[in-house]
């Protein structure tokens, strides 16, 4: 029998209500998203878009915050939103979060080995000091700290590099399948962001876990990232190998994205505007309104089609 996929979203569509009751209106943050990870091989899967974009919704969705307004987030073939008491316990093991700002997820006056040996004892069942500090250590160790360095430690003890290699190390104790890194590296300091994604790297290598690596940083989604989707207002508009999709853009989003990375030859001028931006802004709607299309090699594009078109096809892949 076939393995169901790891992990697979269905047609995800995420709508907010805002106003009040005489003025409201409804906002879509994710709309018709699909893809599927893989259960027999580990990857780097990576979520790229601006601010906006609806690519923290998206993830909030995989991790189970957030029900969607239509479709299914299915994990291991269940669908998360109907999983309630030891069901959800378990998924929450298997399907680990690191969020973006380590110094706003760690309680700055709670020392940081009480968060390691709570999360050993919620997913782990421990209950003596032994079976406490023993995964506390494995973890730690597991990102080049050990136990008796940030024992008895607080937050504002450690450098912004070993608090976020901290809090890997809290979502490693549960030996999860997947964790979900939004933004990992946006806090840390340029010198330490490769040490970071490195570890994601040994992580998927060594330890076959898959990450779903969400960031506006092109950069580090070129070096680590297996497979990509990059979003715009919501909608996925380009999908597929990494490599191919970032090296020759084909989506005018994808390419805006590209061009809005400084070179070298640029810096010195402060060109940070790219040219291309109103013209995207102004066909977003047409653009957005087509269907992802297969392109020869293994990509998808969302192709434009004309904004009279029939708004239900929009989200399908």
């Amino acid at each position: 029998m076939t393995r169901p996929p790891l992990l697979d979203l269905r047609d995800v569509t995420k709508t907010f209500s805002m106003g009040g009751m005489l003025s409201r209106r409804h906002v879509g943050a994710v709309n018709g998203v699909s893809f599927a990870l893989s259960a027999e091989k580990p990857e780097i899967f990576t979520i790229i878009g601006e601010s906006g974009s609806g690519k923290t919704t998206l993830a909030r969705m995989i991790l189970g915050n957030e029900v969607p307004t239509s479709g299914e987030v299915l994990f291991e073939g269940e669908n998360i939103a109907e999983r309630r008491g030891a069901a959800r316990l378990a998924f929450m093991a298997r399907v680990q979060p690191i969020f973006q700002n380590p110094f706003e997820a760690f309680n700055p006056l709670k020392r940081v080995d009480r968060y390691l040996a709570s999360t050993a004892r919620r997913f782990l069942g421990a209950r003596s000091r032994a079976e406490t500090e023993t995964p506390m250590d494995e973890a730690l160790r597991k990102v080049g700290l050990s136990l008796k360095e940030v024992s008895g430690r607080f937050p504002h003890e450690l450098s912004g590099g070993q608090l976020q290699r901290v809090a890997v190390a809290r979502a490693l104790i549960s030996k999860p399948r997947v964790i979900v890194a939004d933004e990992p590296v946006s806090m840390v300091d340029a010198s330490l962001r490769m040490a970071i994604v490195n570890l994601f790297r040994r992580l998927r290598d060594e330890l076959g876990v898959t990450i779903i690596y969400i960031t506006h940083d092109l950069a580090t989604a070129y070096y680590i990232s297996d497979r990509l989707i990059i979003m715009q207002k919501g909608y996925v508009v380009e999908m597929g190998p990494a490599r191919p999709i970032l090296d020759a853009p084909r989506h005018p989003y994808s390419q805006l994205l590209k061009r809005s990375v400084l070179s070298f030859d640029e810096s010195g001028a402060g060109q940070i505007k790219p040219s291309g931006r109103d013209e995207v802004d102004l066909t977003a709607e047409s653009l957005i309104a087509g269907r992802l299309e297969p392109a020869e090699d293994g990509r998808f594009v969302r192709l434009s089609k004309p904004i009279l078109e029939p708004r239900q096809t929009a989200g399908a892949l």
